[in-house]
């Protein structure tokens, strides 16, 4: 997004435009420190606030790290509950900064906004790209990495997500690394090793990990990024193959920013276009 930034306003005495991000990544955690700072407070632009902001996590790890400003924990009840939740709390502007393969969310967000009118902008950061030196295979989706595996490794690295791994469960054969947070739930393979950690990880870790467990595949969500980018580099020096899930699209219609610095943007934007309250339902 190129627009230049707006200075965001409101009517003297009126309430703050009230963002209601939907979080649970590092963009989302941003966007929430920067709206929270508000204009003099180190926000990266001129137009980004005084706001109130309110960020919603699924509540799927079992201690999040909390962003600053207002928080909720758990699900809405479908887009018919989040639209509902928007008005009740006078939510007047909406970014989706889920996870780029949470995708019911995102079309339940697109739901809500029409639902309830308010203006809605998906944040996402870019998706990665193999390089020289890359041996990249794409799969449409975690059924289709399982189908493609048992031919590209033994010894696999599965870095998709402890909520997916069920898609993997029915795999005898191959040994599986799982890095994660939390424990993760059955099913799951039944050659399965899961190491408990919070990123980020560097370079040097994950050169080490894939050595110590002598790794010959890497499995991975195209989750884009710089944080869990470092397992692309180890896996490329050590001529690794990776098999790469692309994401899924945005939901039509939506406006797409790929940084915090341009959802900022949109946020003045739209609420100097819209005033600090939501606007007529859309459908």
């Amino acid at each position: 997004m190129s627009a230049e930034p707006a200075s965001g306003a409101r009517p003297a005495g009126g309430p703050l435009p009230h963002v209601l991000i939907l979080g649970g990544t590092t963009e989302a955690r941003r966007l929430a420190e920067a709206l929270a700072a508000g204009p003099d407070g180190g926000a990266p632009g001129p137009g980004c606030g005084p706001y109130r902001v309110t960020t919603s996590l699924a509540g799927r790890v079992a201690s999040p790290v909390l962003p600053p400003g207002e928080t909720r924990i758990g699900g809405f009840g479908g887009p018919e509950g989040l639209a509902a939740w928007i008005s009740a709390h006078g939510a007047t502007h909406l970014v989706d900064a889920t996870h780029p393969f949470a995708e019911r969310m995102s079309f339940n967000a697109a739901r809500a906004a029409a639902l309830s009118g308010v203006p809605l902008l998906a944040l996402r950061r870019p998706g990665w790209a193999p390089g020289p030196g890359d041996d990249w295979t794409f799969a449409a989706d975690l059924e289709g990495a399982a189908a493609r595996l048992p031919g590209l490794g033994r010894r696999v690295f599965l870095t998709t997500g402890r909520m997916g791994l069920h898609a993997f469960a029915h795999l005898a054969e191959p040994w599986f690394l799982v890095r994660s947070v939390d424990p993760p739930a059955v099913p799951v393979p039944p050659r399965l090793e899961v190491l408990l950690a919070r990123g980020p990880f560097t370079l040097d870790d994950e050169r080490e990990l894939l050595a110590r467990h002598r790794i010959d595949l890497l499995v991975t969500k195209d989750s884009g990024g710089s944080a869990t980018a470092p397992k692309l580099t180890a896996a490329r020096e050590a001529g690794i193959p990776v098999l790469v899930v692309s994401r899924p699209p945005v939901p039509a219609g939506i406006p797409l920013a790929e940084s915090v610095p341009a959802a900022l943007d949109w946020l003045a934007q739209e609420s100097v276009r819209s005033g600090p309250g939501p606007q007529a339902p859309r459908g």
